[in-house]
């Protein structure tokens, strides 16, 4: 039988990099990288059915938008030891829903009213506006990169005709939050959250472009916290990788905007110029390769309790 230390899925043309950079992390320390796509899906699933072939470790970046995959993952809920945002921990984080209710009884967050899915409720119920102030933001449950969400809507007829878009979705809707500056900055920022280390960046969410948040910076502008509180999702949420977006308001608190991004765009700032910087990702990639190596853990196996975080492999 063929043993892989790791095991990948992916089917997005654009982690095309970040897959070789884990690549080569993997290769560095003498691991073994199984890279599974639409391409040899059918022969891989059948091998493992088969026997000819297992992983040690799972990281799936594909059955979010593909669901032939999900047979892969099933199998890896049951087979592989370690898993890098382990399955239905990922599904919970996926719906913004679940994760506001999750995050907002201990962390800051803005106020939210989450509406029903068109679906399930065609004709709303009164809906409280002025409580979200002059504007206001229209988020689907599911989904990333800004797909269906609206920004300074201020009608109820927005909210009406954005809930006929994913009709099947529940939404959420939040204050338009404008963010403090602080000094040549928007108070705006993405962090990416890896096997317990804290990437901040200021992230301009208009250009969506990246820049590091430097050791002077944290410490005149005094956001060390942030670090304390994007640790305190990650074990709310359970996940290995993921990003956050936290801004800092006029009023001089900080805010949870966009809770759990997974899984996170990893294309490289070199290629794109919204794309996170290349020395974050080439850290991420060995982090999650050392992650993968670290002989120090038990077996994991498939669980239902979300409520407990050791499936990370902590």
């Amino acid at each position: 039988m063929n043993i892989h230390d790791l095991c990948l899925t992916w089917n997005w043309a654009y982690d095309a990099d970040f897959v070789e950079m884990l690549d080569a992390a993997c290769r560095l320390r003498g691991l073994s990288l199984l890279q599974v796509t639409p391409e040899n899906l059918t022969e891989t699933m059948q091998a493992l059915v088969n026997d000819e072939v297992t992983f040690n470790a799972f990281f799936d970046r594909a059955s979010d938008s593909d669901a032939r995959f999900l047979p892969l993952v099933q199998w890896a809920c049951h087979h592989a030891r370690r898993h890098i945002n382990f399955h239905e921990l990922a599904c919970r984080a996926w719906d913004k829903g679940a994760m506001h209710q999750a995050i907002s009884t201990s962390m800051p967050t803005p106020l939210t009213l989450i509406l029903p899915s068109y679906e399930e409720q065609p004709s709303l119920q009164a809906v409280d506006l002025l409580s979200l102030g002059s504007s206001f933001t229209i988020k689907p449950a599911y989904g990333g990169g800004g797909d269906g969400v609206i920004t300074e809507a201020t009608t109820l007829s927005q909210v009406l005709v954005a809930r006929r878009q994913f009709p099947s979705q529940r939404y959420l809707l939040q204050p338009y939050i404008v963010p403090a500056r602080l000094g040549p900055h928007a108070a705006w920022f993405r962090a990416l959250y890896c096997t317990g280390k804290v990437y901040l960046c200021w992230w301009d969410n208009c250009t969506h472009i990246y820049t590091p948040v430097t050791l002077e910076e944290e410490d005149h502008y005094k956001l060390g916290s942030l670090h304390k509180l994007i640790s305190s999702i990650a074990g709310i949420c359970g996940l290995d990788l993921f990003s956050t977006e936290i801004a800092l308001t006029s009023d001089g608190r900080f805010v949870i905007v966009d809770y759990v991004n997974d899984p996170i765009d990893l294309r490289l700032q070199s290629k794109t110029s919204d794309g996170v910087p290349n020395d974050i990702v080439k850290d991420i990639t060995d982090r999650l390769v050392d992650f993968v190596g670290n002989p120090s853990f038990a077996f994991q196996g498939y669980h239902s309790d979300l409520s407990h975080s050791y499936y990370r492999g902590a």
